[in-house]
Formats: C-alpha cells, sequence, structure tokens
C-alpha cells in the first residue's frame, strides 16, 4: 500500500488533496502565517494595555545591583525537552512561548484570547482549545478573565523594572519563586495537578506515544513481507 505522501505525488495536477484530519500536525503548514512585521503596531491594537511587545517597556540589562535585580526569566530547561516532544502540534507549542514572553513578574501572564489569537494569527476558537490543552497539564491556569498564572517549576518571571521610574533611580518588583509555588499549593480550589506540577504524565505519554509508533511501523513491515512473498508465489 503507498504511503500517503506516495499517493499525493501520484494525483493529477491540479486535483484536491485530502482534507487533514484537525488534529493532525502537518494541518500547522497548511495555511502561511501572516508575517508581524512591527510588535509595536499589534500593541496599538489594544489602545491602554502594556503588552510585553510594546516599545514603552524599559530595554531589559542584564546585570544590577542585588538589591535591585534586573528583569529576567527562569525556564525549566527540562519543561522545554519534555513540551517540544509532547506537543506535536504547532499552536500549543507556540502559545506557550507566548506566554512565556508576556508574563510579569511572579508568573502572572496578562493577555485576552482575543490578544493570543491576534498575535498567533489564528483563530480565537483555535487558541482556546489549545489553552485548554496546556491548563489540562497544569502548566498555566486562570486567575481571572484575561489574567493566567504559570506554575514556577515551568516558566517563571523572577522579577520586573517597575514602569515610572524612567526619569529617577530605576526601581524593580521582585517575586520569589518559592512564595508564589507556596501560594498555590495552599490554594484548595486549584486542581491537584496544578498544586502539585509533575511532567511524569507527559514522559508516560510520550513513551506510550513512540511505542505506538514502533508498533505501527512494525506491522507495516510485516504487511510488506507478506505481500512479497504472495508475489512470488504468484
Amino acid at each position: 500500500m503507498p504511503s500517503e505522501p506516495q499517493r499525493r505525488r501520484t494525483s493529477p495536477p491540479g486535483a484536491p488533496q485530502p482534507k487533514l484530519p484537525l488534529n493532525d500536525p502537518a494541518d500547522a503548514w497548511d495555511v502561511p502565517l501572516r508575517p508581524i512585521k512591527d510588535l509595536d503596531e499589534v500593541a496599538r491594537r489594544y489602545p491602554g494595555r502594556k503588552l510585553s511587545l510594546d516599545s514603552e517597556r524599559k530595554p531589559l540589562e542584564f546585570y544590577g545591583p542585588p538589591d535591585q535585580p534586573n528583569a529576567f526569566s527562569m525556564d525549566s530547561l527540562e519543561f522545554f525537552l519534555v513540551i517540544c516532544q509532547f506537543f506535536r502540534e504547532a499552536l500549543p507549542l507556540r502559545l506557550i512561548l507566548l506566554m512565556i514572553a508576556c508574563q510579569k513578574a511572579g508568573g502572572r501572564i496578562p493577555l485576552t484570547q482575543e490578544e493570543m489569537a491576534t498575535v498567533l494569527d489564528v483563530a480565537r476558537t483555535k487558541v482556546n482549545e489549545a489553552l485548554g490543552e496546556i491548563m489540562s497539564h497544569g502548566i498555566v491556569f486562570r486567575v481571572k478573565r484575561g489574567v493566567y498564572q504559570f506554575n514556577p517549576p515551568y516558566s517563571y518571571r523572577v522579577a520586573e523594572f517597575i514602569p515610572g521610574t524612567e526619569t529617577m533611580e530605576p526601581e524593580y518588583l521582585k517575586v520569589d519563586q518559592h512564595l508564589t509555588l507556596t501560594k498555590i499549593r495552599e490554594d484548595q480550589n486549584l486542581p491537584d495537578l496544578v498544586r502539585f506540577p509533575s511532567l511524569e504524565k507527559m514522559r508516560q505519554e510520550i513513551e506510550r506515544l513512540r511505542k505506538e509508533r514502533a508498533d505501527e511501523r512494525a506491522r507495516r513491515r510485516q504487511e510488506r513481507a507478506q505481500g512479497k512473498e504472495k508475489g512470488a508465489e504468484q
């Protein structure tokens, strides 16, 4: 039996291609993105909002005095390794990266779904689906409308420059990771996966997918071998 790419190559020129299922990772490449040439223009679509993408923020520096830490993010390398294997579709990964970029001190993410859809150039319904998938693993949770919270073990904005201090001695807001994590664990209204986050479930799912694909490859090899044997007998 010819593979999917082989079937496509043998189709007559101009023939309609078979519709990919909605959850097929290849579907992410079907519609080209409209590139965002100017991030300030995106921010101007939401007047009065101080998105992390706008040009009003103070440029981040890498070094500062101990009592005034500069803004920086602390991301789990293990988290990145796991999500790039687990999230096979492009949109959840892109959404996670956007939320990392836009988080504030303490890991708060002040982004509406409309803003997410605008930056990612996708329908809001797609953003809602991807966000639900991300939240189901305890990576982020919804604090209130338009505000989400990163679980500190994954991605965490430790400190942030305070706007309004540009013309004087700069000030920074610093939030210790353990304080945020303690607050999350004490909130019994949150799901257990949020209060006690773990990448173990995603690791198990990755292993299941690998085994499933290995079994499928073995089945196809067996079918090809049987087909050759029948051909030789005839």
